[in-house]
C-alpha cells in the first residue's frame, strides 16, 4: 500500500453543516480509491462553541461560568471554508505526511480485515464510507 503522502487527490467533497457557516465535513478520495473524511472549522466556530458552554455553565448550579470548547474528534482549523483554502490545506497535509493523522480513513484496503472506526487516521468499515457518502446533505462541487 502506498502511503497517502505519495497519493494525489482525485476528488474533494465539501459538506456544509446545516445552518452552520463556519464548519464543514470534507471527504477526500485519493487516486487509489481510498476515502477519508475530516471536519474543518474556523475560529468563529470555536468561539461560538466557547460561548455556548459559557451560557450553559451559567445555568448549572454549583458551576463557575467558563468559556471552553471540547473537541472530541480531530478538527482542521482554517481561516475560511472556501474550496481553495480547503484543497490547499489537504495538499499541505499530504506533503507534510500528516494527512492520515488528521483525516479518518473510511474505506478498507484488500489487506485490512478488521473493521474499526477511529479518529487517529485509521480505517473504518466500508459501511461507514457508504454512510458518509450517502448522507452528504449539501455537496459543493465547483
Amino acid at each position: 500500500m502506498v502511503p497517502a503522502s505519495f497519493m494525489s487527490v482525485e476528488h474533494v467533497w465539501i459538506e456544509k453543516h446545516h445552518g452552520e457557516k463556519d464548519a464543514c465535513d470534507v471527504i477526500v478520495r485519493l487516486e487509489d480509491g481510498s476515502i477519508f473524511n475530516a471536519t474543518f472549522v474556523t475560529l468563529a466556530h470555536l468561539q461560538r462553541q466557547m460561548e455556548l458552554t459559557h451560557e450553559l455553565s451559567q445555568q448549572i448550579d454549583d458551576t463557575v461560568p467558563a468559556r471552553f470548547a471540547v473537541i472530541d474528534v480531530p478538527h482542521v482549523l482554517v481561516d475560511n471554508l472556501n474550496r481553495e483554502s480547503i484543497e490547499d490545506t489537504i495538499d499541505n497535509l499530504l506533503a507534510m505526511e500528516t494527512f492520515e493523522s488528521v483525516f479518518t480513513r473510511v474505506t478498507e484496503t484488500d489487506s485490512e480485515t478488521t473493521s474499526t472506526t477511529t479518529t487517529s487516521g485509521t480505517r473504518a468499515t466500508q459501511e461507514v464510507a457508504a454512510v458518509v457518502l450517502s448522507d452528504v446533505l449539501m455537496v459543493e462541487e465547483d
